[in-house]
């Protein structure tokens, strides 16, 4: 402990462990530190006995829903897409040797009270059931413009510069009705809310051109991949990376006190009586809460049941999204659905999450429009949970803090913020620019 770090990470969730790995193999002295016992933070996974005990209070969970062991119920459930971000940092650090990846079965869209397959290409526009004849033809027009962009091609623009033309204006021109921007905006371009239609297009056609591109990649149902065995993976996944480059990890420690001298800036982190000296500090809202602030809340159902989400074509996992304004919300509700395919339940048994950003205090009522295209349920486990984001001054105090996870059950929002962290932290930016093809040779078909 008495060594001086460039760096001492407090927290292992996710996006603290993947930090920690990058700057590592950034050549920076890390010191990985957590006051729990385990791996994950936030975004851990447990088993039944584990889910049990933390929801219901005992560790006694029904013989009939199998041998706990058999269960990893990721506490943030997260798909990757495939030609997303999180990949390429996977990549770009050589993470893909501890993990094992499966494409993901499904990815869905709840519209005027059905479930229907996202629609990526033109070809999958033509046969959608979401949309008319008409509809369809404009449609095709649109996704087929998107798909052609290219930014360095100005034959391919159309006339239209995206920096400048809203992605309003762009549907516009395509004559496309509310229902179809619902999907297209909140199921392919994962937006969360409608805000994205008065920013630039280019944001809005660059992300369904990801998806189009993820889809492609496996030739799947989903854009989407998931790890074997759940997330719980990734964390430690990453912690390894660090040791390699010389990391060092201690779990377990408690208290984990950030010291700061007179003038406000944190040079190390106490724990049983010993301080580490260090040039700079990461970690979770959890570990600096006078320096963060409340952004909101997210509820979630958690559910075990024997059966897949009914009317997604008998999908082992899959997403489903609803959104804000087929359920009268401010924001998007989300489904996530994993089973014994991706090893995170015994066989015959699925894992379904509910989630959304809370409007009210009553989660039960709130996600029972999710709940109700379950199906019969098993079990039930409900619970909320706060959302933080950092109101520090980074250059003043030398924390780096990340924003709790949100309600999306996809992981672009998160990686994201690791990105943004990576450049504060190091003054640099993180080139994710990798030979995706690696992917597919750490992926399982």
């Amino acid at each position: 402990m008495d060594e001086e770090y460039d760096v001492i990470v407090l927290g292992t969730g996710l996006k603290e462990c993947i930090l920690s790995g990058l700057l590592s193999v950034n050549g920076l002295k890390v010191l990985h530190m957590d006051r729990n016992d385990y791996y994950g933070g936030e975004s851990t996974s447990l088993n039944l006995n584990q889910l049990w005990k933390r929801f219901k209070g005992s560790d006694k969970p029904p013989e009939n829903l199998g041998s706990s062991k058999d269960y990893n119920v990721d506490m943030i459930p997260k798909f990757m897409m495939a030609n997303g971000a999180l990949v390429r940092v996977l990549i770009h650090t050589d993470v893909t040797k501890y993990l094992n990846f499966k494409a993901v079965d499904g990815s869905y869209v709840y519209n005027k009270g059905k479930i229907h397959k996202v629609p990526a290409t033109d070809v999958e526009a033509l046969k959608s059931q979401l949309m008319g004849l008409f509809e369809k033809r404009r449609a095709r027009k649109f996704f087929i413009y998107v798909q052609d962009y290219d930014e360095n091609d100005p034959k391919s623009h159309e006339g239209m510069d995206l920096n400048k033309v809203t992605a309003r204006d762009l549907i516009s021109k395509y004559g496309l009705d509310d229902n179809t921007v619902d999907f297209i905006g909140h199921a392919l371009a994962l937006h969360r809310d409608d805000s994205y239609l008065d920013g630039p297009a280019m944001d809005f056609v660059k992300r369904i051109k990801l998806y189009a591109e993820s889809l492609a990649r496996f030739q799947g149902g989903s854009p989407y991949i998931y790890p074997l065995y759940g997330l719980g993976e990734l964390p430690q996944g990453f912690a390894r990376l660090s040791a390699v480059y010389g990391g060092t990890y201690m779990l377990g420690k408690p208290e984990c006190k950030v010291e700061f001298d007179e003038s406000g800036k944190a040079y190390g982190v106490t724990s049983e009586g010993e301080t580490a000296k260090c040039k700079k500090v990461v970690c979770d809202p959890s570990y600096l809460p006078d320096k963060v602030k409340k952004i909101g809340k997210v509820a979630r159902a958690i559910c075990i049941m024997s059966h897949p989400i009914p009317n997604t074509n008998d999908s082992h996992s899959g997403q489903v999204i609803l959104p804000q304004k087929q359920l009268g919300r401010k924001s998007d509700m989300y489904l996530f659905c994993c089973s014994y395919s991706h090893n995170v339940a015994p066989k015959g048994k699925y894992i379904a999450f509910v989630l959304t950003e809370a409007e009210t205090d009553n989660p039960q009522v709130e996600l029972k429009p999710g709940i109700d295209l379950l199906g019969p349920i098993d079990e039930i486990f409900f619970d909320t949970f706060d959302r933080y984001e950092p109101i520090n001054q980074h250059d003043v105090d030398y924390c780096f803090i990340s924003t709790s996870y949100d309600a999306t059950t996809h992981f672009e929002t998160t990686v994201q913020d690791v990105i943004a962290m990576y450049s504060k932290i190091t003054g640099k930016d993180l080139d994710l620019s990798v030979d995706l093809s690696a992917a597919s040779a750490a992926s399982e078909e």
